[in-house]
């Protein structure tokens, strides 16, 4: 993830989009199943909406006695074919390494190059 291209604030990740037809900026928070949106007339504008409803939001779970989402919790379910995970499997025994560090090597290597 380039995070230049990304907001950040408290952990959460939110987007940045163009709307020509409105002529702002707009967007939404990232990895979370609520929906957080926030917009601007400019980058200072965009990122202290950003800011404050981040804010809010956790303001508002607070008050309601709920857990805010939180973003990528770090675990996910991924389907492969037989043969890859027959591969990931034999490759991790192989090396002694658990399938969480083969896949998370294998995202890992393909994200940062």
């Amino acid at each position: 993830m380039n995070e230049n291209r990304y907001l950040s604030y408290k952990g959460y990740k939110g987007s940045v989009e163009y709307s020509a037809e409105d002529h702002i900026l707009h967007g939404k928070v990232l990895g979370i199943r609520d929906l957080v949106s926030y917009e601007g007339n400019s980058v200072e504008e965009i990122t202290a909406d950003f800011k404050e409803t981040i804010d809010e939001y956790l303001a508002v779970c607070e008050a309601e006695g709920i857990a805010p989402d939180k973003p990528y919790k770090g675990s996910f379910s991924v389907r492969i074919s037989p043969e890859l995970h027959i591969a990931a499997a034999t490759y991790a025994k192989e090396h002694g390494i658990s399938m969480n560090r083969v896949v998370s090597t294998a995202i890992q290597n393909l994200v940062t190059t």
